[in-house]
């Protein structure tokens, strides 16, 4: 189990069920990010798969990179926080792009073949700064629960809210497994870099955080929160956040403005008509 100070807060998660991701900045000290990129371009980190279902404190036991970075207790009270305790390793992928690849990614999101309110996370860790020109990764904020066939979106370019990775070296993203996400050019004469890990849970996402602040009057505004590309679908989102926000805390009584109470109430008690 992790410290409750490395735990996230009730407000995190609030904004991760709204925007299906969060950002740590210079999570990651230097020198570990210098060797995840020594492990990286030595293929020191297996470029395969590893045995998939295995307890994540199987892996990389004596790496001092990217096994460095996934035992940091921040990243260990991430995991725990969206996960619970004992995640399973999922697979992988150090992602490398080179220098002036001018072809960006279509968007898509990450193998969406179920429906579970159950969801895995995945680990963007970008070991380097990372500029526009760059490329890094673009998310698409509030596209995690809309379930699509993985490059269904394919077609499109650009959405209003897109939010492209421009951080500092060690910044570490994590986003729920189904999250609209591509990969961006590289403009530059430099090898970008970026390391991707997806985790299963084996235990019941329920209230694995720091819920000191569960009470906190700010979580219905930010479950509210509007990206804009949407739409006027905005109120499936704010519905789904909420059944999301039930799962998450265990009370399926939860609301915020009656906005499922009202489409709840279905009452079976009868009374005949001229009876007082």
């Amino acid at each position: 189990m992790v410290e409750k100070k490395h735990l996230l807060t009730s407000v995190q998660m609030a904004n991760f069920v709204a925007d299906g991701f969060l950002r740590f900045d210079e999570l990651v000290p230097e020198e570990i990010n210098r060797e995840v990129m020594r492990e990286l371009d030595n293929r020191l980190i297996n470029f395969g798969y590893e045995p998939q279902g295995q307890p994540l404190t199987n892996l990389w036991q004596d790496s001092q990179g990217i096994g460095k970075v996934i035992r940091m207790p921040e990243v260990e009270g991430i995991i725990q926080s969206l996960l619970g305790i004992d995640p399973l390793y999922d697979h992988h992928c150090p992602h490398q792009v080179g220098p002036g690849h001018l072809e960006g990614q279509v968007w898509h999101a990450d193998a969406i073949i179920d429906t579970r309110q159950h969801f895995d996370i995945q680990l963007f860790y970008f070991p380097h700064d990372t500029p526009r020109e760059m490329g890094g990764t673009m998310f698409l904020p509030g596209s995690h629960l809309r379930r699509i066939h993985e490059t269904d979106i394919g077609r499109y370019q650009n959405f209003i809210g897109q939010v492209p990775v421009v951080c500092k070296a060690g910044t570490l993203f994590v986003g729920h497994h189904g999250i609209w996400h591509c990969a961006q050019p590289n403009k530059t004469d430099k090898l970008r870099y970026m390391f991707k890990i997806r985790l299963n849970p084996t235990v019941r996402q329920l209230k694995m955080w720091n819920t000191d602040d569960l009470e906190d009057e700010r979580i219905g505004g930010i479950l509210f929160r509007n990206h804009r590309w949407y739409g006027n679908d905005d109120r499936l989102e704010y519905a789904n956040r909420i059944k999301f926000w039930r799962f998450l805390i265990g009370d399926p009584q939860f609301d915020v403005n009656y906005w499922l109470t009202r489409i709840e109430n279905t009452p079976e008690r009868r009374v005949l008509a001229g009876v007082g």
